[in-house]
């Protein structure tokens, strides 16, 4: 792998995590104003926490996704590339 190819790597990975922040600060700004919007003008219906429950269900997956199992980029992960492609051209 090139050192071109890391770095389109890292900055794909870096948009990822910018991405899955913007989403999280959509998700509290906007479930703040559904929370006012619900207290003023129906408080005896409580029908805000169905939106923030399902987009909170897409916003884990979105964190899953961009931290959990993506693969991580980082020297031991190249260095081990690396040594796996000598291996096989040793063959």
């Amino acid at each position: 792998m090139t050192e071109n190819d890391l770095y389109r790597k890292a900055e794909k990975r870096a948009d990822e995590k910018i991405g899955f922040y913007k989403h999280l600060y959509s998700f509290v700004g906007v479930n703040v104003m559904f929370i006012i919007m619900n207290v003023i003008f129906s408080p005896g219906e409580w029908w805000f926490y169905w939106i923030t429950a399902f987009w909170g269900i897409g916003l884990i997956i979105h964190f899953l996704k961009v931290f959990v199992f993506a693969p991580k980029i980082d020297d031991n992960y190249r260095d081990k590339m690396i040594e796996k492609e000598m291996e096989k051209m040793n063959k």
